[in-house]
């Protein structure tokens, strides 16, 4: 999900990245908005609430709004800069995978911040209701940059158009055949249907174990990270063993070469 960039990643890397991203994408929107009564996943409403506040002349509030604004922006900047500048020097894996590393030391901070030190202030609320702003940022941003923005996890706004246009095209026969119409179907309707699906896990969850819902969000996290990983892992063994087979079938051929021309020399000698 991870390892491959921009065109040369296939639609089922997108797939499978869209479901597990919108699925904790969802979660975390959720558990922002009953929490925090926030909405953590995009920040189309808070530029509504960014000029609501200007109008009444409310600064400190205003600043605060834009900071959030500027959080998830900051996230996305961050994922990107680190993919660029990373695949030279790191690796393409790391490089892709640090921004998903970044989002759950966020999410765990949340978590155990809420767990052992929250006392429903007001300046807390804003600095955590931030620093989910920027996860999210991080994880759209990243999405976005290594799928060649065909995957975008944190909202649904743009994805909602995007699928409606898509099924429209359907209503002529000359779409309905063309193969990458259908697979962008099957990609948005997959991220909506996870991202409402880990809205609604989330609900449930929250009744039973409340905060530790961010280390469950964790996990999922760390299931795209392990299983790159796990493929890498795989590749490399079935590389090694490839390599090391071709080796033996070089050695036995060069040895076979070798046997055939000792036959001709004896049988010359023979001859002679």
């Amino acid at each position: 999900m991870l390892r491959k960039y921009s065109t040369h990643r296939t639609h089922d890397d997108n797939l499978k990245l869209g479901a597990l991203t919108a699925f904790s994408a969802g979660m975390v929107n959720v558990i922002s908005v009953i929490v925090f009564f926030a909405f953590t996943s995009n920040v189309t409403g808070h530029y509504a609430v960014f000029a609501q506040e200007l109008a009444k002349g409310n600064w400190f509030q205003a600043a605060i709004v834009i900071l959030w604004i500027m959080l998830f922006f900051f996230g996305s900047f961050t994922s990107n800069f680190v993919i660029i500048h990373g695949n030279n020097y790191i690796g393409r894996y790391l490089s892709h995978a640090i921004p998903i590393i970044l989002e759950i030391i966020c999410l765990l901070v949340v978590g155990i911040y809420l767990q052992g030190f929250y006392t429903e202030s007001l300046q807390e609320t804003e600095f955590l209701v931030g620093l989910l702003l920027f996860a999210m940022g991080l994880q759209n941003g990243l999405t976005a940059s290594i799928s060649n923005s065909a995957v975008k996890t944190t909202h649904l706004t743009g994805l909602t158009t995007d699928l409606a246009i898509a099924l429209s095209m359907m209503t002529k026969k000359h779409y309905r055949k063309d193969e990458k119409v259908v697979e962008k179907i099957q990609l948005l309707s997959s991220i909506m249907f996870f991202y409402v699906l880990g809205g609604v896990i989330t609900g449930v969850l929250y009744n039973t174990i409340q905060n530790y819902t961010f280390y469950i969000v964790c996990f999922f996290l760390t299931i795209i990270i392990f299983y790159d990983y796990y493929k890498l892992t795989i590749l490399k063994y079935n590389h090694k063993k490839f390599f090391s087979l071709r080796q033996e079938e070089v050695k036995e051929s060069k040895s076979n070469v070798h046997q055939e021309q000792n036959n001709r020399i004896t049988e010359k000698n023979t001859c002679y």
